[in-house]
């Protein structure tokens, strides 16, 4: 049946499946995407969005690179917003609301127009691997498929068990079977495995809900979106979600099942997401609360099916029917379903090198929440990642990464090889600490020369992101060489309760004031002049802006960042014994000889190695 040897085949077709089978095939690898369900292609599992607190960021660096998630994103948005607008642009990030069925079928004919990309539905039951390689995989059915590399993000399907109170049974997600077979061989080769839980809440009929008694959440007045293209306009028209509370009321009726919850009568025993529990993990851990947000989220313009965002639960459904019944607006609620938890297999991510290739089988990637992470944006960046690199290596070339200063994506899987990950793992724009330089609006200047050179981002992309960024600091340095006289800037300061000038002065200086915006300088005939006879549109001057005003604190980062790259350039020897080093702590010669380090920088970011061990280490190595 399959006589060809594919170059790729990347196994489930969720958020990493999907961008690791478009990146190779995009890059003119022989790809197969195998998935037990063709017609659940990038299926919202959980809530019906994409991108959020630096997760938005990780969006647009996918799409800077040449993936598709913020293509996606946009055609199938049905609200736009950035939040944190209140505070600097290093915390500004992008969320859509999305249609849940558009954004699948987007995903679905996009792949389906992908050069080089087959696909095929069946449950892979194990890999085939000789001499420490893989050499495919093997279906359900017993049939051989032969490749090059294998990509598996089998998301939470791996010996997937759904709760619902009492009862538990087998599945990958509601209404879909766990896969098997894989857990178990990967363990025969060596590999370390843990169990990991999430949770969902319930969906229920939006014609059962009083939206008069909520508190309407709208999209922004002037939407945004995520991809660079321009294959898509911003939304004019949007849908609401709607924020409502629970009470003390609604805790106490959950509080009578916590008899008949797995989550605390031992049934479940794996580690769920610390930072997105469910309603009743919340309610025990934080008693002081009487009551919590509940946001009210949409699954689409026209379906009436809503998500109850806040409200994951693996309580008993009469348990859930009964308190949700006392939320405000959800009195007279329908269930369309019940919230379930879900435990599935993974494999501590200190078991990969930076390419997400595994250490102990040649040519085999892992992509997605088997890697310990939870959320559709982070499964989506390391399938980018994997299927580059499973490409990369079929051609010979050199493996693709990314540095923590160069990208969100960089942070993200350093911290999952250097540190591993006992938790779901979660971004957050706090574990980034140069944050300043990764910010959500320079993307594409930071990352799309890379796309381009590995043939995912296209020459017009390419020449659209260096047109912008010409054009912003041609402006950034028409400020810093231009001087405004009192009478032109004055009446400007003024109306902003902005000391005024005495004497002419840099426009820099004047417009990196706190209190002075891109609005505010164009009020002064000359910038105005600039900004239409150089037609620049909106991107160019919010960049012009972030860069007059935190000039300061980037360039801090990039000093930062330049110390920290003379570490990075210090390799450390394939499979260096840190036995023989008995000047460095145990705990850190267990550490090092577990994770195997590349550079002396990743080195000093494992925990349990101080930077005392880091001297041993440069002694020994000449340094």
């Amino acid at each position: 049946m399959f006589n060809d040897i594919y170059d790729v085949i990347v196994v489930g077709a969720g958020h990493a499946g999907s961008e690791a089978a478009a990146a190779a095939a995009n890059m003119g690898s022989k790809t197969l995407l195998i998935t037990m369900n063709l017609q659940n292609i990038a299926q919202m599992s959980c809530n019906p969005a994409m991108g959020g607190i630096a997760k938005g960021q990780i969006v647009r660096e996918i799409d800077a690179l040449g993936g598709y998630s913020g293509i996606v994103s946009d055609t199938s948005a049905i609200q736009f917003k950035m939040l944190n607008k209140s505070k600097g642009p290093a915390m500004w990030s992008p969320r859509v609301q999305s249609d849940r069925m558009r954004f699948a079928e987007d995903w679905r004919l996009l792949l389906e127009n992908t050069p080089n990309l087959d696909f095929y539905q069946e449950m892979v039951s194990g890999l085939i691997v000789k001499n420490g390689k893989v050499e495919g995989v093997t279906t359900s059915l017993g049939i051989e498929v032969r490749a090059k590399t294998v990509v598996l993000t089998n998301g939470t399907f791996l010996n997937g068990l759904i709760h619902i109170g009492e009862k538990n049974f087998g599945g990958g997600r509601a209404g879909e079977r766990a896969a098997t077979g894989i857990t178990e061989q990967l363990i025969e080769f060596g590999f370390n495995s843990g169990r990991m839980k999430t949770g969902t809440p319930p969906r229920v009929d939006g014609r059962s809900l009083d939206y008069s008694k909520m508190i309407e959440q709208p999209g922004d007045e002037n939407p945004d979106k995520f991809s660079y293209l321009d294959t898509t306009k911003p939304l004019t028209n949007q849908r609401s979600c709607y924020m409502t509370h629970t009470s003390e009321e609604v805790h106490d009726l959950l509080r009578e099942g916590f008899d008949r919850s797995p989550m605390f009568n031992g049934r479940i025993k794996s580690v769920g997401p610390r930072y997105c529990p469910s309603i009743e993990d919340k309610i025990n851990r934080f008693a002081d609360k009487n009551r919590h947000q509940l946001f009210v989220e949409p699954e689409g313009w026209n379906t009436v099916e809503v998500y109850v965002n806040g409200f994951s639960t693996s309580l008993p459904e009469d348990v859930q029917f009964k308190a949700l019944r006392s939320v405000v607006g959800f009195e007279n609620v329908k269930f369309f379903r019940p919230g379930y938890a879900i435990e599935y297999d993974y494999f501590p991510p200190t078991q990969l090198k930076h390419t997400l290739e595994t250490k102990l089988v040649d040519g085999l990637f892992f992509a997605g929440q088997i890697n310990g992470t939870t959320g559709y944006e982070e499964a989506a960046s390391q399938g980018l990642m994997a299927g580059i690199n499973a490409s990369l290596k079929v051609q010979g070339k050199d493996p693709f990464t990314l540095r923590r200063d160069e990208a969100y994506i960089g942070v993200l899987i350093d911290d999952l090889i250097t540190k591993g990950t006992e938790e779901p793992y979660r971004m957050f724009t706090s574990r980034a600490e140069y944050r300043t330089l990764l910010r959500q609006d320079n993307a594409d200047f930071r990352l799309t020369p890379k796309g381009y050179k590995l043939g995912l981002a296209s020459e017009k992309r390419l020449r659209r992101m260096e047109e912008k960024q010409s054009k912003a600091d041609a402006f950034v340095e028409f400020f810093r060489t231009t001087s405004v006289k009192p009478d032109e800037i004055n009446p400007v300061l003024e109306s902003k309760n902005s000391s005024q000038v005495k004497q002419q002065d840099k426009m820099f200086k004047l417009f990196a004031r706190p209190n002075i915006t891109i609005d505010d300088m164009r009020k002064v005939a000359s910038v105005e002049s600039y900004v239409l006879d150089k037609q620049l549109d909106t991107e160019v001057l919010e960049q012009a802006e972030i860069q007059v005003k935190y000039a300061g604190y980037i360039e801090k980062e990039k000093n930062n960042a330049d110390k920290l790259q003379r570490l990075e350039n210090v390799k450390i020897p394939a499979n260096f014994d840190y036995s023989k080093l008995q000047s460095m702590s145990l705990e850190a010669r267990g550490k090092l000889n577990e994770i195997q380090p590349v550079t002396v920088s990743q080195a000093s970011r494992i925990s349990g190695v101080s930077p005392a061990d880091i001297s041993v280490l440069l002694v020994y190595l000449g340094r």
